[in-house]
């Protein structure tokens, strides 16, 4: 029985992906330290520059935080719909190569080019082409990482950035991965590497020396992809028309917050992100879920099912805002705050339902 050829999976991350846009397409904001949303009296960092990152101000940062660090930091207000826009153009990119394009965000997508539009047996000369297309057709860089799996390619893009390449070969990989810091690792959290971290893990070489019955005990079902991902392997396809039942976006903070006004600010934050996100996929939502996880690590959600869809931001903000303040206010100093829809709509299933009608 012939095996299966050796995928070719590319990922490709924006650099920086909103500032770089201001930066872009403001002469002025070039070279300088920029922060896309919030401001020097309140707000939160949606998305910093390189120049801005060299501080220590990095995204969902509390704007004032974010100032202490970076006194000349220059706040933008955020533009979603120019970003939306942009990421459209790099995916047409995308697609000049493969239809195999799995977007997650609109920032990033994995790409498998095993077989490919062009003809082309390198997956490395295809990431060239499209970093320089995207760099020639949208004046932006963007960071490439090739490998034969999805958890390899991923860990690769981020290794050089910003502008960077990097390939990992099927023979460098389990070496690549034993070395590596727990932290780096794709698919493992702040808390979950903090978790690692306390039991000893803390390379992938520590990782691979537990068993899977261990980490199923310890992290549940997900022990099983860190069991794998401990060996390079993983198994997951590139699935460009993957149906997603829900939509979301949280945040774990620095430091726990405990005033209304500064949970009101990330919610507005987190709900531009995940109207974003539905847009671009097209969706709209009934249900809207609130998650909460306080000091102690203690998690709540709440949720609320609507009579109608909604998909802006505005909407599911004023949501997500009564989620927060009913029954209560959380009595306890929150350290993520985190806001999904569910109950989804797709455009695809009203034009297959035309006769239908629905309250947006």
């Amino acid at each position: 029985m012939l095996s299966q050829p050796i995928r070719k999976i590319i990922h490709i991350d924006m650099d920086a992906f909103y500032a770089s846009v201001e930066q872009r397409d403001n002469p002025e904001l070039r070279g300088k330290p920029v922060a896309v949303g919030g401001s020097k009296a309140r707000g939160v960092v949606a998305a910093a520059s390189y120049e801005a990152r060299k501080f220590g101000v990095f995204s969902a940062m509390a704007s004032r935080i974010a100032i202490q660090k970076c006194p000349q930091l220059i706040f933008v207000k955020p533009r979603f719909d120019v970003y939306s826009s942009v990421s459209r153009q790099i995916r047409e990119i995308f697609h000049a190569y493969t239809d195999l394009v799995e977007p997650l965000s609109l920032d990033e997508a994995y790409l498998d080019v095993t077989e490919n539009k062009v003809a082309m047996p390198s997956a490395s000369i295809i990431a060239h082409q499209i970093k320089a297309r995207i760099l020639e057709e949208t004046n932006l860089t963007a960071s490439a990482g090739v490998s034969f799996n999805k958890f390899l390619a991923k860990i690769a893009s981020d290794m050089n950035k910003p502008n960077g390449f990097t390939l990992i070969t099927p023979d460098k990989a389990e070496a690549l991965v034993a070395g590596l810091g727990i932290e780096k690792f794709h698919g493992i959290g702040k808390v979950t590497a903090a978790k690692m971290q306390a039991m000893g893990i803390a390379t992938g070489a520590d990782l691979r020396e537990r068993s899977e019955q261990e980490l199923v005990q310890r992290f549940g079902k997900v022990g099983r992809y860190y069991f794998r991902i401990a060996r390079a392997q993983d198994e997951r396809l590139v699935q460009p028309h993957r149906v997603r039942k829900s939509i979301g976006s949280e945040r774990t903070f620095d430091a726990d917050i405990s005033e209304e006004e500064e949970m009101l600010e990330r919610l507005q934050f987190l709900a531009q992100e995940v109207a974003q996100d539905m847009q671009r996929l097209q969706a709209t939502a009934k249900t809207v879920t609130l998650k909460l996880k306080y000091f102690d690590f203690t998690l709540q959600t709440r949720s609320k099912t609507l009579l109608h869809y909604l998909s802006s931001s505005d909407a599911l903000f004023t949501v997500a805002r009564d989620l927060l303040r009913n029954p209560m206010l959380p009595a306890y100093p929150v350290r993520l705050l985190g806001i999904s829809v569910s109950n989804l709509l797709y455009q695809h299933d009203l034009q297959a339902n035309y006769q239908l009608t629905f309250d947006f």
